[in-house]
């Protein structure tokens, strides 16, 4: 009886830590294809803002092609149409506008 018993024991210990080794290999998987991807697109889209500059053409968040003609800490000014400006957060800007177009006629 006391053999019997050490060896489902031993069988219970075996089975935690092979759920344990299956944990951390879901969570392997989960950062190698979500988190890190995202990550690093993230810091792609961070640079692509800080390299913005004056006369760049660029698309809002809301879709709105437009012309860089002042850039402040945060916000842009952008020209939409002549004498027409709205001022714009930095983060709402996603592309450059030839970005925009090549990937619209592929």
């Amino acid at each position: 009886m006391a053999l019997l018993t050490i060896l489902l024991q031993q069988q219970g210990q075996g089975a935690g830590w092979s759920s344990i080794i299956m944990m951390v290999a879901l969570v392997a998987i989960f950062y190698f294809f979500m988190i890190r991807p995202q990550t690093k697109r993230q810091k792609e889209i961070r640079k692509f803002r800080e390299a913005l500059s004056v006369g760049d053409k660029v698309v809002t968040a809301g879709g709105i092609y437009g012309k860089i003609k002042e850039i402040k800490d945060n916000i842009i000014v952008l020209e939409i149409a002549d004498n027409v400006r709205i001022r714009i957060d930095k983060s709402s800007i996603y592309a450059t506008a030839a970005d925009s177009t090549t990937t619209n006629q592929a």
